[in-house]
């Protein structure tokens, strides 16, 4: 497995690994309409233009041993004083239980370090499976909040932390 930097030239391969593991993660979870207008929202061309010119904000693709696009990682340092916020991190299906999540948090804590942050912070939906694996690698449940992210819908999370 490797983690390559991303570039704006990846947005449609971000746009797409995003739909592959959205759909899967989140269909039992929230209605497919709330699912494409997040998805339309959060990772238009627009939007994801923004995150590349912001120099906090930085994408890796993940590639699996078989040099295939798993997912992807999203994350901004210096978020708040000493914290890093993980604001995306998603594999697609096929790619899952293969140690690549854990990985890649690996990969992400080693960033943290060398941006001299000590602590990650991240939302999590509260009916998210990903919930349990975040508490595998040491993150904890400090609050939970209800979002609205427009259109009538909202997004309702558990906000977690781990200090390095």
């Amino acid at each position: 497995m490797k983690l390559i930097k991303a570039t704006e030239q990846d947005i449609e391969k971000i746009q797409d690994l995003a739909r592959r593991s959205w759909e899967s993660t989140y269909s039992e979870i929230i209605s497919a309409s709330q699912l494409d207008y997040m998805l339309n929202e959060m990772y238009s061309e627009q939007e994801l233009q923004s995150h590349f010119q912001h120099p906090n904000y930085h994408y890796f693709l993940v590639i699996d041993d078989d040099l295939n696009d798993a997912g992807f990682i999203g994350f901004e340092d210096h978020y708040e004083e000493n914290t890093t916020k993980l604001h995306r991190i998603y594999l697609v299906p096929e790619s899952k239980g293969k140690g690549l999540g854990k990985k890649t948090l690996e990969f992400l804590t080693e960033k943290v370090k060398e941006n001299g942050d000590n602590r990650i912070i991240l939302n999590v939906n509260k009916y998210n499976s990903a919930l349990k694996f975040y508490e595998s690698q040491g993150y904890q449940v400090y609050g939970e909040g209800v979002f609205d992210i427009g259109n009538g819908y909202v997004m309702d999370d558990f906000l977690m932390e781990k200090n390095l």
